[in-house]
């Protein structure tokens, strides 16, 4: 099996997601992709409240797709949601992968991956698949990388400019956010009144 991860803490989870995991499964041809959803990010300040409805709003996104799914992985740990610790686990679940581990990530993170947890160790475990997410994107900047053990490619997707942030900064202002998430995750956002204060 082909098995490709899209970590994050998609808070919450939009069109840009959807497109960048639509566009790995066309282009590289993996047989799943699994969404993973952090407990909590290691690096990012996130309210707890939060992580059961972050869960649920991937999982409504799924839905209408075959080849993608979402884990409770991290969810299960209730623990700091470090990559190394999940794609271990994730070799002892999947006994059938295909060569290594493909993992999605953007520039602007991939640009830190020596500062992860157990780098030295990560890198041997899976490949990197790189989207560009700066304008003045040079592939040069990451041969270092390639030198040091890291095994990675970039796509051409253009790049999607909808961000987590955003969404959630127009939700507080009464802003409309259509057409930036799947529909399903905008109706469950409504009913659950998410993101309308500072604590969210």
């Amino acid at each position: 099996m082909k098995l490709c991860l899209y970590c994050g803490t998609f808070n919450p989870i939009h069109n840009a997601h959807i497109a960048v995991a639509n566009y790995v499964k066309s282009n590289f041809d993996f047989d799943l992709i699994l969404f993973i959803p952090s407990y909590i990010p290691p690096h990012k300040n996130i309210d707890k409240i939060l992580a059961n409805h972050r869960f649920n709003m991937v999982k409504l996104a799924l839905e209408d797709y075959s080849s993608f799914k979402v884990s409770d992985i991290e969810f299960k740990s209730e623990q700091n949601s470090y990559t190394y610790n999940t794609i271990k686990k994730l070799y002892e679940l999947y006994n059938d992968i295909d060569n290594k581990i493909n993992f999605i990530i953007g520039t602007d993170a991939f640009r830190n991956i020596e500062h992860w947890y157990r780098a030295e160790e990560l890198k041997n475990l899976v490949e990197f698949i790189v989207f560009v997410r700066e304008n003045d994107f040079k592939s040069e900047d990451f041969e270092i990388l390639r030198e040091k053990g890291y095994n990675f490619k970039f796509t051409k997707m253009p790049f999607v400019n909808i961000s987590s942030t955003n969404i959630r900064n127009y939700i507080k202002n009464n802003q409309s956010i259509s057409n930036l998430l799947p529909e399903k995750v905008e109706n469950y956002i409504i009913r659950n009144g998410l993101y309308k204060n500072e604590n969210n």
